[in-house]
């Protein structure tokens, strides 16, 4: 848990004051943040992304992509493609005009392998520039590293370990750990380039090791994670999915074991990619590079022998936007940012949920700093469907958080915080149609969620206030009960709907439900 907060005691009130911090969304800085447009031309994709909302914990508000192909065939003909690059001009011309309509501020536009590598790329820099106004930062090898590590910590402030990020034309990797960047290098594997090499597999594979041997001494070995980046590598996790039948199709932070990824590229090798396609949705394009990818993978794994190897939704679009962060925003959770955010926009009563999890907190025990901020989320969160249909708010609520674009968040903990959301609006999950997912989970934690939701069932019906002002929650392990101690504001408030609430959380609890009157 980032417990770090923004300013001292002094400055804010102890109603604002808490772990986390002081709420950033009025702060100028934060402001400043709030959309951000970027632009990233690759060697397959160009793409527009502008960000929107809390200023730590990036929401999409637009996302567009282009599969331009702008780096394809550059390895024989040392130019872009021809076709590719008209793409490209066509997708740049829409983006700025987008932008414009949008009122945002300049887009902040970065050119990679392609554009670095090609011998008519200032050409195309420049006319980028002239028929569109966006000036091309065209950046190198080094730095794209920097920048794609920057996106895995922008949603991944913990991570620690190697960043593999691999384009049409070049890979790279930088080392990462305590929220710095060490050591990074670039690499032609990527695999528009690897596509050009002559001589059959045998070539291709003796390609690949002498590359990948390079990487090796320059960032070093002994990393026990590999962060995938890139479009290549989320197709193969994707494809990993399929094999394993996974319940969750999110890919941020979806975590792969070596040897079963091993599996995984074997199956790929062996079935039709067609059929490959038509199971995941994957477009032809991405399809027709996962093979070669495949063979960087295995490679990498042999050599660098990690323990895990994570993959990421984030990259180098979410490393700019790291990049224009201020210290203070990037020492935010990015959970709890987003959870904040999502309240303050989206709930009856924008600042209830921490009030609410002040006063469940009895009822959960001694927590880690984990269940901690995973408690707070889910409070944050417990009302922001209110809107939905009754019939629908508990499914709502489960598909919102184990779907949502939320970073610093592990499979299981979504699926932790949406069955709580689940339970918060429903007592029983018995015929749920999420249940396969709730294997992601073990025993004591699904009972940890069902309390959790039963608490907060309760809690947030009891008053529409400070439930804190209304009475206080107890629990008696020894005792096996649970006591609710009323105020007299409370007696008023303490209905028959409160009692069953109340009664349904001692169940979970196996406690005693014990009301004491003031």
């Amino acid at each position: 848990m980032n417990a770090k907060a923004d300013a001292p005691r002094g400055v804010v009130s102890a109603e604002e004051w808490d772990a986390f911090g002081k709420p950033l969304f009025d702060d100028p800085s934060a402001r400043a943040l709030s959309r951000v447009g970027v632009v990233d031309v690759g060697s397959n994709s160009v793409r527009m992304v502008v960000f929107d909302g809390a200023a730590r914990s990036p929401a999409y508000f637009y996302n567009e992509k282009v599969m331009a192909g702008l780096g394809q065939g550059l390895a024989e003909t040392g130019m872009l493609n021809p076709l590719g690059r008209e793409r490209a001009l066509s997708a740049l011309r829409r983006f700025a005009a987008v932008a414009k309509g949008m009122d945002i501020g300049p887009l902040t536009c970065v050119a990679t392998a392609a554009v670095r590598d090609a011998g008519d790329g200032p050409a195309f820099q420049e006319q980028v520039e002239r028929e569109t106004g966006l000036h091309l930062h065209v950046i190198d090898g080094a730095e794209e590293a920097r920048l794609s590590a920057q996106g895995v910590m922008l949603g991944w402030p913990d991570a620690s370990g190697l960043i593999c990020d691999m384009g049409g034309n070049s890979m790279e990797l930088a080392e990462i750990g305590a929220g710095q960047v060490g050591r990074r290098e670039t690499s032609q594997l990527g695999p528009f380039r690897l596509q050009q090499v002559k001589g059959g597999r045998k070539e291709l594979l003796a390609t690949i090791q002498q590359q990948i041997a390079k990487l090796a001494a320059a960032v070093g070995v002994g990393h026990e994670r590999i962060y995938l980046v890139g479009g290549s590598w989320r197709a193969i996790a994707r494809l990993d999915m399929e094999r394993a039948n996974y319940p969750l199709l999110v890919l941020h932070e979806y975590r792969m074991e070596p040897e079963a990824l091993l599996r995984t590229l074997d199956w790929i090798e062996k079935t039709d990619l067609g059929q490959l396609r038509t199971r995941t949705g994957t477009s032809a394009a991405r399809m027709e590079l996962v093979p070669l990818a495949a063979l960087v993978l295995r490679e990498l794994i042999r050599v660098f022998q990690p323990k895990e190897i994570d993959c990421s939704s984030f990259g180098i679009r979410e490393g700019l936007l790291f990049e224009q962060m201020p210290e203070r925003l990037r020492e935010r959770d990015p959970l709890i940012e987003a959870c904040r955010y999502a309240e303050q926009m989206q709930a009856r009563l924008p600042g209830f949920g921490k009030k609410l999890h002040n006063f469940i907190k009895p009822v959960m025990g001694e927590v880690s700093p984990g269940q901690f901020r995973l408690h707070r989320a889910a409070c944050y969160l417990h009302d922001t469907t209110w809107r939905t249909h009754p019939d629908y708010r508990a499914e709502a609520c489960f598909d919102n958080v184990t779907r949502a674009n939320l970073s610093a968040l592990t499979h299981p903990e979504r699926v932790f915080i949406g069955l709580s959301l689940l339970h918060r609006y429903k007592n029983s999950r018995a015929g749920s149609r999420f249940e396969p997912m709730f294997a992601l989970l073990s025993p004591a934690q699904i009972t940890e969620a069902e309390i959790l939701g039963k608490a907060m069932r309760f809690g947030a019906m009891f008053t529409m206030s400070d439930p804190s002002k209304a009475g206080t929650l107890e629990l008696k392990p020894k005792k096996s009960q649970l006591v609710l101690k009323l105020t007299p504001p409370g007696v008023e408030l303490f209905g028959e709907v409160c009692l069953s609430r109340f009664s349904s959380l001692a169940q979970s609890l196996k406690a005693e439900p014990v009301i004491e009157y003031p």
